[in-house]
């Protein structure tokens, strides 16, 4: 199940150097100049999760598969984007295929690495962005209210959802609010996702600021926090120079280095985790002597879709899961010590996984 975030932001803020950060790699050309990313460089990482390293240590495991993310790191976005300026197009067709959006802002003076705007104001970028992507939203919402006016005359019920729900996005972005302040009911979440309008998804802000601030933050970034809870979006603080660093040392020296820094963890590690809150998933386990492995489930997944995660068939023939909370897993000793002190619960296709069980599943082939 795989899970995309696209790195955003205006040019030269920072997100190539990030996303070398985050996949540890030098795949993306971090360059002080406009529009170096000309293609979305796509990485997978690690969620950091400490408990299964612990599970892993009490199951005896041989292996350990850690449950992963999708970044994307998209070509930087100007002001017109919407109407084809810079990569505009390419900008916007990339970022609707991406499950979140990261939005790296500068938040660090430097005289050395040019601002396209010619100024440090990192609320304003945001700004910016959210603009263009609203107003490229609201060209696409009014050119679809247009192609359906047909099919809703005829009755097509599809049809009618979907001009209802338009018209509410289109209501929200009049009004100068991007499409996920529209409250949306549960029976039309789904038709609600396949509109793929651009700022229907969750947003984390992240501030990269110049390593005097990597622990604390500074003035710029504490007013992009203010935007974001306003917002009721998420925002971390972030030294991409300082992340890349680490990502070329061992874990040894880079905990070392954070140390000296005042850093209790990387920086990337929060913004990991925040991103992964932000898409509202959760991690189950599964652990062995073969391995110990987390999944990604959506928060709220039964039982039997977790199953169908791991391979579908799975999910087909579901009996039941032998489920144990983490918690009870690690107290007892393993699955064993458990299943003695009957922590081990048998859970049927009405349950909903909690973040951290330890599952076994039994299915019929």
């Amino acid at each position: 199940m795989g899970f995309k975030t696209g790195i955003v932001g205006l040019p030269n803020v920072g997100k190539s150097t990030l996303f070398n950060a985050l996949t540890r790699t030098a795949a993306a050309q971090a360059a002080n100049f406009p529009f170096c990313t000309i293609e979305p460089n796509v990485g997978e990482v690690a969620v950091p999760d400490a408990r299964l390293d612990t599970l892993a240590r009490i199951a005896g495991s041989k292996q350990i598969v850690p449950t992963r993310m999708t970044f994307v790191d998209i070509a930087g976005l100007v002001k017109g984007a919407s109407k084809g300026e810079g990569l505009g197009n390419q900008f916007l067709a990339n970022i609707r295929e991406c499950d979140a959006i990261a939005h790296v802002l500068r938040c660090f003076e430097d005289g050395d690495v040019t601002h396209v705007e010619g100024r440090v104001d990192p609320v304003a970028d945001a700004e910016t962005i959210e603009t263009e992507l609203m107003l490229a939203d609201l060209e696409s919402v009014e050119k679809r209210l247009q192609n359906l006016s047909r099919k809703v005359r005829g009755g097509e019920k599809d049809a009618i959802q979907q001009e209802r729900l338009l018209k509410a996005a289109q209501a929200a972005l009049e009004a100068g609010r991007p499409a996920r302040t529209v409250a949306v009911p549960d029976e039309d979440a789904k038709a609600w996702s396949g509109l793929q309008l651009l700022t229907s998804k969750p947003v984390l802000y992240v501030c990269n600021v110049d390593e005097a601030h990597a622990a604390s933050g500074n003035a710029l970034s504490d007013a992009v926090a203010k935007m974001a809870a306003a917002q009721g979006a998420a925002s971390v603080v972030i030294s991409a120079q300082i992340e890349e660093e680490i990502s070329q040392l061992d874990p040894e020296e880079a905990g070392m280095f954070l140390e000296e820094l005042g850093l209790h963890e990387a920086g990337l590690d929060r913004m990991i985790r925040a991103g992964y809150a932000l898409l509202h998933l959760q991690t189950y386990f599964t652990a062995g002597p073969k391995e110990a492995r987390a999944w990604t489930i959506p928060v709220g997944t039964r039982a039997p879709q977790a199953a169908g995660v791991i391979h579908g068939d799975f999910e087909k023939g579901f009996i039941r899961a032998e489920t144990i909370a983490y918690d009870d897993y690690v107290a007892c000793g393993g699955e064993q010590g458990a299943k003695d002190a009957g922590k081990m619960r048998a859970e049927g296709k009405t349950y909903v996984v909690q973040d951290g069980d330890v599952m076994h599943f039994l299915f019929n082939t």
